[in-house]
């Protein structure tokens, strides 16, 4: 090619690129379309599962929080202990009706049949169903021995405690065990002393003896604590009682109660891990079980009408049948425990002793005796403290107050009007210790398990004079479960969901 050639170059014509480009879009936006498409698909898929499992697991929680809302109102009512009454007012008990509740809740709050016009204008996105409500565990009142039951009553009344009560109380305990005024070893003593003193007037009682020469007189004996001892035959309760007195007839069958099925070891237990595990030492616990125990159950003085037992307190400590048995038993340990108190006075007091001492060699000169003079003494010593611990005891249950270790102040009866077995004074107010407080002292020396399973007893035969509840059993009444939610989906997934839930 020479210089004036040139090369002729054809130009694209425009129009054949826009005949070309809706061609190329079409691929692009084809292949564009293709990945945001399956972008939002994913996306969709991830919100449905995501959702899904929020759902499910928002519907757990509440499926959980309505059967824990399903605690025994009656229980609540009359002790302020929540648990689940697994039996439901029904004559059987157990995990599968509370699992058939759970059921319930779930599949209602599953259900979006309820929504209105939800076939035309709304359409199960998630598509969830419930597969399976399992308990896997529970948490039973009666687990550990009632260990359980014991720490949900310390519970409802720890924020009540007085703590300057528990230190009155181990001061008390203190002087009861040092000078062992449980060990009713005055009762004892006063008996050997009456048979002694009874060989002395069998073998001398009518002998004639010679006083001076020429002069003899008929030996009448007696042991001048005699008409005491007849008053004590009447019993206790007549005597610390005012005549006329109304005490309750009410009787507890034990039978089919909790603490006779735990001996025969018929009850349900839980299996759930311990969860008795106490934030106060043992020493704080029991007091403050005891607290609640005060609080919550009847007394004498304080008795609940609507109660199985009105003397409730009073079956704790001694664990009788009937009210009155329980009181009789409380009212002798109360009696023991004040005679010990007060024969330990009467050997520190010089003035009472002298006046004991006194009244011995008297009556032992008049029939001239002087070897019987130890033996008397320790005889009117010890009627005399009885005779006081009468009193005592009408005092404490006619609502007074007597201190544990008395003085010259705060002691009531003579010598004489002791002997003479009146025992039918008015109490009067007094300083010191009430009935409740002496309760105390009782309930604290006695052993934790019996104390606790008697409570459960009281608990149970309580809840079963309410209405409904003829069946009722604390070892049926659930404090924490953990459940097993198993939730599907039409579209394929599948959830499974642990919950722990208690009362705490």
């Amino acid at each position: 090619m020479n210089d004036r050639e040139f090369m002729y170059v054809k130009k694209d014509d425009p129009r054949d690129m826009v005949t070309a480009c809706p061609a190329y879009l079409t691929v692009y936006l084809t292949l564009c379309l293709a990945v945001i498409l399956s972008l939002c698909l994913t996306l969709i898929d991830g919100v449905r599962r995501n959702g899904a499992r929020l759902e499910a697991e928002c519907i757990a929680d509440i499926g959980l929080h309505s059967i824990m809302a399903e605690y025994h109102r009656e229980l609540m009512k009359q002790y302020n202990l929540f648990a689940i009454d697994s039996s439901y007012g029904t004559a059987s008990c157990g995990k599968a009706n509370t699992e058939a509740h759970l059921g319930r809740y779930l599949t209602k709050n599953l259900n979006h049949e309820d929504i209105f016009l939800s076939g035309v204008l709304y359409g199960d996105f998630l598509a969830l169903g419930l597969e399976q409500a399992e308990l896997k565990k529970v948490s039973i009142l009666t687990d550990r021995g009632g260990a359980v039951f014991r720490k949900r009553a310390v519970e409802a009344v720890m924020a009540d405690v007085g703590l300057d009560l528990m230190g009155e109380l181990q001061d008390w305990m203190q002087v009861v065990e040092v000078n062992g005024l449980e060990e009713g070893k005055e009762e004892q003593r006063k008996q050997e002393l009456d048979g002694q003193i009874g060989g002395w007037v069998s073998e001398y009682d009518g002998k004639a003896i010679e006083i001076e020469e020429g002069e003899w007189e008929i030996l009448r004996l007696h042991n001048p604590t005699d008409g005491l001892e007849a008053k004590k035959r009447m019993g206790i309760l007549k005597l610390v009682l005012e005549e006329g007195a109304d005490l309750s007839p009410n009787v507890l069958y034990t039978e089919n109660l909790i603490m006779n099925r735990m001996a025969q070891n018929q009850v349900n237990r839980g299996n759930m891990g311990d969860m008795t595990g106490s934030k106060v030492g043992q020493a704080v616990e029991k007091f403050a079980f005891q607290e609640y125990l005060l609080q919550y159950m009847g007394r004498y003085g304080m008795e609940y009408e609507e109660d199985a037992l009105r003397y409730q307190v009073e079956y704790l400590v001694a664990g009788k049948e009937s009210d009155v048995e329980n009181l009789r038993s409380v009212a002798n340990r109360l009696c023991t425990l004040r005679e010990a108190a007060n024969a330990m006075y009467l050997l520190t007091d010089e003035t009472r002793y002298g006046e004991i001492r006194l009244a011995a060699s008297l009556v032992c000169t008049l029939i001239f005796l002087p070897e019987l003079i130890p033996l008397l003494e320790g005889a009117i010593l010890l009627a005399w403290a009885y005779a006081e611990s009468i009193y005592d005891v009408r005092s404490l249950l006619a609502g007074g107050k007597v201190p544990l270790l008395k003085d010259g102040d705060s002691w009531h009866y003579s010598l004489s009007a002791a002997l003479g077995g009146g025992l039918q004074d008015r109490t009067q107010e007094g300083k010191g210790l009430g009935y409740a407080d002496y309760l105390r002292i009782f309930m604290m020396f006695t052993d934790t398990d019996t104390l606790t399973a008697r409570a459960m007893n009281m608990v149970e035969a309580d809840i079963r004079k309410t209405p409904g509840n003829r069946a009722f059993r604390l070892d049926g009444c659930f404090d924490a479960l953990e459940a097993c939610i198993q939730i599907g989906s039409r579209h394929g997934f599948r959830f499974e969901i642990t919950r722990q839930k208690s009362y705490d």
